[in-house]
């Protein structure tokens, strides 16, 4: 059976679950899902999928509880197009090229720059589909329960789309889980 990128993502982001430490798992209230491209390329997307604590919330203190800046952003597993996960950007690669919306850099410059622009732009949307499905999968699959011990909310963002994490956290999660969240970033 061929793999598709939804389904690489999907079991990426378990293993990384599984793998968050054991010691840290009754302190995470939150994943996070960072959607990040290489070199802010949209050719080359990615998800680091890490964990925010307790612990770093009350460092940080209570207007960070719930703000992606103040979270742990390094040393997370990043699933995608992205050196570290060849499986990841071959399956990226052969769908964006089957889609017909890939292009290489040296004929980045003989194309119309609307045509960059909207092949950019389905790049980008076809990712964060792919990652709201996972975050969806790891809540509907049970895999959170499982591996922390009860269901806690994916916090999906992307550093380059300031405000956008609330469209995608909802998307990403049962309602029950984060009124905290909604709470926090309703505006004034």
């Amino acid at each position: 059976m061929h793999e598709t990128l939804r389904a690489h993502v999907r079991s990426g982001a378990e293993r990384a679950l599984e793998g968050f430490p054991e010691a840290l798992r009754p302190e995470i209230y939150a994943v996070s899902f960072r959607i990040w491209h290489e070199d802010q390329d949209p050719r080359f997307p990615y998800v680091a999928v890490g964990y925010n604590t307790e612990s770093q919330a009350r460092r940080e203190g209570p207007l960070a509880r719930w703000h992606y800046p103040y979270w742990l952003l390094d040393g997370f597993e990043r699933i995608g197009h992205v050196p570290e996960d060849p499986v990841g950007s071959a399956l990226h690669l052969a769908e964006a090229r089957a889609a017909g919306i890939w292009y290489a850099d040296d004929l980045a410059g003989d194309l119309d720059e609307d045509l960059v622009e909207e092949y950019d732009d389905e790049l980008v949307r076809r990712f964060d589909e792919v990652c709201l499905d996972a975050a969806w999968a790891l809540h509907s699959g049970g895999h959170l329960a499982r591996v922390l011990g009860r269901d806690v909310p994916v916090v999906v963002f992307d550093m380059d789309r300031p405000g956008w994490e609330v469209e995608a956290t909802v998307a990403a999660n049962p309602a029950e889980l984060i009124g905290g969240f909604l709470e926090d970033h309703a505006g004034p």
